[in-house]
């Protein structure tokens, strides 16, 4: 890991809040609380998830101006990154290299969130003055408040007709993984790969693949594969126009409206911000994988399977198509089907904490700052999405969800 100067903490109040998670979300919300001179200790290893399970080679989907970890003070945006570092400036539509945004976060945590320990939560239990938290290396302390930002692997989702292939859950060295625990692609070359799903991890797990040399091919069950407008500008990002402007979320009035105004989405009936979850930047490939996807493989769409076998160490599925079933075999399936938010998935709280916590369709319940029925304990990112939108899929929700939870907490 790079090293980089150290900023000194100003930290005035006494009571302690504990930050789950240091990924952009966690880090956003150390990094505020600390500002406000709020007592915190923030536990995990910086950016764990896309250092460990992000494909080699990834690039993201948003553009630099979307993928800033949130900070109350100048100068620590990608950007700035870039130019203290010697990287090439990521500019426009310009794809961000997963490992630059890696070392982006590195940099952000060595500069706003220098006291971060390298330590796992492994029990949260409620307490008369708050919460009680044990850490992996037996240390316990007493916390008044906790911060669950403790990103999207957790809540990996497999299809039921998936599971029974691999009875012990998903894994890159078995028969069966989710896109979200591949990172080195490379033992897949010469294998026979399906990839479940038509959405960007779908995609470029797909084109990544391929690219390894590995033989692909991917089901998709909507009709057609969808890939963003390749914008005319490459090197700049505008304002857009009048009847399409730019947002953080991509072109367009519905994604301005729930990029500026995501407090306002938890207005709206369950009903309707489930679906707004699902649907707004539902599956769907980034521009520039067109060429790396179309003629490269085989795209299957209207496909859908209804179950799978494993025989002879080969994996067998059954499929239902536009013509009828058929079966096909692999060595390997990636289910590349996203994540499905279910409190239970959360194995640091503990089951009278869970039963404390209200939620709705496995989601938590959360108030205009963040906060769940349980005085004190907040969630953020992925977790929050049924209650903001789908700004809090993507790290240009860490500005809004830092901001509600730091003062909420700097009371």
């Amino acid at each position: 890991m790079r090293e980089f100067p150290i900023r000194p903490a100003v930290v005035s109040e006494p009571r302690l809040v504990v930050v789950i998670g240091a990924g952009p979300y966690g880090l956003a919300v150390a990094a505020h609380l600390r500002e406000r001179g709020v007592a915190v200790r923030t536990f995990g290893e910086t950016m764990s998830s896309w250092r460990t399970r992000m494909p080699i080679g990834m690039f993201l989907k948003s553009t630099a101006s979307a993928s800033n970890i949130a900070s109350s003070r100048p100068g620590n945006t990608l950007v700035d990154y870039c130019t203290a570092t010697g990287v090439t400036p990521y500019v426009g539509h310009r794809p961000i290299a997963v490992d630059d945004f890696i070392g982006y976060g590195d940099w952000f945590q060595s500069r706003l969130v220098p006291e971060l320990e390298v330590k796992q939560v492994v029990r949260v239990a409620p307490s008369a003055g708050g919460f009680d938290v044990i850490l992996d290396s037996g240390e316990e302390l007493g916390a008044r408040a906790v911060v669950v930002a403790s990103g999207f692997v957790q809540f990996a989702y497999v299809p039921s007709e998936l599971v029974t292939i691999s009875p012990d859950g998903p894994s890159a060295a078995g028969a069966l993984s989710h896109s979200g625990q591949l990172h080195d692609l490379s033992s897949f070359a010469g294998r026979t790969v399906a990839v479940i799903g038509g959405g960007q991890s779908a995609l470029e797990t797909a084109a990544l693949l391929h690219e390894t040399g590995a033989e692909v091919r991917v089901l998709v069950r909507r009709d057609r594969v969808i890939f963003g407008e390749q914008p005319a500008d490459l090197e700049h990002q505008g304002r857009g126009t009048l009847l399409k402007p730019e947002s953080h979320l991509g072109p367009g009035w519905s994604h301005f409206a729930l990029s500026q105004m995501p407090g306002s989405v938890r207005y709206l009936r369950l009903r309707q911000r489930l679906w707004l979850v699902a649907n707004i930047l539902g599956p769907s490939g980034a521009w520039w994988l067109r060429e790396r996807v179309l003629g490269r493989f085989p795209v299957d769409v209207g496909e859908r399977v209804v179950g799978a076998s494993v025989d002879g160490g080969r994996v067998v599925l059954n499929v239902s198509g536009p013509e009828g079933g058929h079966e096909l075999s692999v060595d390997h399936v990636v289910a590349a089907t996203g994540y499905r938010v279910s409190l239970d998935r959360l194995a640091f709280l503990t089951p009278e904490l869970q039963a404390m916590i209200a939620t709705l369709a496995g989601w938590p319940r959360l108030a205009p700052s963040f906060g769940s029925s349980v005085p004190g304990l907040y969630f953020t990112g992925l977790a929050a999405a049924a209650t903001f939108g789908p700004l809090m899929r993507f790290v240009a929700g860490s500005q809004f969800a830092a901001r509600r939870i730091s003062a909420a907490l700097a009371r």
